[in-house]
C-alpha cells in the first residue's frame, strides 16, 4: 500500500509552510509580545488570502471541501512555526461540526466568514464540574424556543475575539446540547486567564444566558454524537500541532548539537547526546504513525476512539519527552527567551494537559482495551 501524501496534499504543506515561515518569525513573535498581544493577525490574513483557512469547508460555502488530512498538514505546520493563531479553535472545533450539523442558516452565517478570515468561533470544552469534556456539567433550561445556560469554563481561548463560544451543556432530561453562545450576551461574563505558554485565556462565567434557537447547533437528539463529533476531532487538531512542535524542536537540537562545540569537536558526537537525540526521532516516529492513524480513520467515517487514545497519549508523553531533551541538548540556551526554543516547550507543556493529559489518555485507552 502507498502510505505517502498525494501531490495536492504536498503542495497544501508547502504553500502553508512557506506562509508562515515568511511571516511567523521570531521577530515578529517578540514584536507581538512586546505589544501585548497573542493573535499574529497578518498571519491569518495571509493565509485566508491563501485560500488555506477554507481547505475542510464545504465549496458551496468558499472552501476547498478537503478534509482532515489536508486540515491536519496545515495544523502540522503551525505547530512548526508555534503560530498563534485560532486553527484548532476555529477551523477545527468550529467549523468541522457547523459544517457536518449546522443548519443552512448557521453554514451560511459562519463558513464563508471562517474561509475569508473574518470570522473567528471558539470552543469552551474544560467545564469547572466536569473533568470529561463529553459530559458537561454546565446546564441548559428551555425558555420558550430559546435556551438559558448556566456553567463556568476555563481556558477558553480567543473569547475576547470570538464572535460565537461554542458550550456544551446537559439539559434537565440528561440530554448533551451544544450551543453557539455570543460572549456579549447579558449573563455571560469573561475573566482573564493566562496559559502556561502565556497565552492569554478567559473564564467563561454564564448565569442564565440566553442562546437563541438559531445558536443551537444539532438537537438535543443528536446533541452527544455533535459533542463528540467535535471532541475527537479537536484532539485529532491537538495532536497535529503537538507533532509540528516535536518535528521543529528535534531538527533545531540537532542542527545545535552538530554546531555547539566542546573539547574541540560537535557534542552531537558524543554518545549520551546522540542517544538522546536518537529517542527523540523514535518518539516523533511514534507521534507521526499514531496521528495519521487516527485521521485516516476519522477521515473515512470510521471508529476510532482508541487509535485517538494513543495519538493523545503520545502527543502528551512522547512530546514532552522531546522537547525536555531539546531543551537539555540545548543546555542554558534552551531556557534562554531570546532563543526561540523555549516557545515549542512552554506550547508543548500548554497542549499536553489540554482535554486530558498522559495519564488521563492512558487510562481512557486502558478501559477502551478492557471493554
Amino acid at each position: 500500500m502507498d502510505f505517502s501524501f498525494s501531490d495536492d496534499q504536498n503542495s497544501i504543506r508547502e504553500l502553508v509552510k512557506q506562509v508562515l515561515t515568511d511571516i511567523v518569525t521570531d521577530d515578529s513573535l517578540k514584536a507581538l509580545g512586546k505589544e501585548g498581544t497573542w493573535f499574529h493577525e497578518r498571519a491569518w490574513r495571509q493565509l485566508a488570502e491563501s485560500e488555506m483557512l477554507g481547505l475542510a469547508i464545504p465549496e458551496e460555502y468558499g472552501g476547498a471541501g478537503m478534509g482532515l488530512t489536508e486540515l491536519c498538514l496545515m495544523l502540522q505546520e503551525v505547530g512548526r512555526t508555534v503560530a498563534p493563531i485560532p486553527a484548532i479553535e476555529t477551523l477545527v472545533a468550529a467549523a468541522l461540526p457547523i459544517a457536518e450539523f449546522g443548519s443552512a442558516e448557521q453554514k451560511d452565517r459562519f463558513l464563508g466568514g471562517i474561509a475569508q478570515g473574518r470570522t473567528i468561533l471558539t470552543p469552551a470544552l474544560v467545564d469547572s464540574g466536569s473533568r470529561d469534556p463529553l459530559r458537561p456539567a454546565a446546564v441548559a433550561q428551555a425558555d420558550g424556543d430559546a435556551w438559558s445556560v448556566t456553567g463556568q469554563f476555563t481556558n477558553v481561548s480567543y473569547a475576547d475575539r470570538a464572535e460565537r463560544i461554542i458550550v456544551p451543556a446537559r439539559t434537565d432530561s440528561g440530554a448533551t446540547l451544544v450551543l453557539l453562545v455570543d460572549p456579549n450576551t447579558t449573563g455571560a461574563r469573561l475573566g482573564p486567564q493566562r496559559g502556561t505558554n502565556g497565552q492569554p485565556l478567559w473564564l467563561l462565567d454564564l448565569d442564565g444566558a440566553s442562546v437563541a434557537p438559531g445558536d443551537v447547533l444539532g438537537t438535543p437528539e443528536n446533541g452527544a454524537d455533535v459533542l463528540r463529533y467535535l471532541v475527537d476531532r479537536t484532539t485529532l487538531g491537538i495532536c497535529a500541532v503537538e507533532l509540528g512542535i516535536a518535528e521543529q524542536a528535534l531538527f533545531m537540537t540537532a542542527k545545535y548539537s552538530g554546531e555547539r562545540q566542546q573539547f574541540r569537536v560537535p557534542i552531537g558526537v558524543f554518545q549520551g547526546v546522540t542517544q538522546r537525540v536518537g529517542d527523540a526521532y523514535i518518539d516523533v516516529q511514534a507521534m507521526r504513525s499514531s496521528l495519521w492513524q487516527a485521521c485516516w480513520r476519522l477521515d473515512q467515517g470510521l471508529d476510532a476512539e482508541k487509535e485517538l487514545a494513543v495519538a493523545k497519549f503520545f502527543a502528551s508523553e512522547a512530546g514532552a519527552r522531546v522537547v525536555a531533551a531539546a531543551q537539555h541538548v540545548h543546555g542554558g540556551m534552551g531556557f534562554d527567551r531570546d532563543y526561540p526554543l523555549y516557545r515549542y516547550f512552554m506550547t508543548s507543556k500548554h497542549l499536553e494537559f489540554t482535554l486530558g493529559g498522559t495519564q488521563e489518555s492512558l487510562t481512557k485507552l486502558g478501559e477502551l482495551i478492557s471493554a
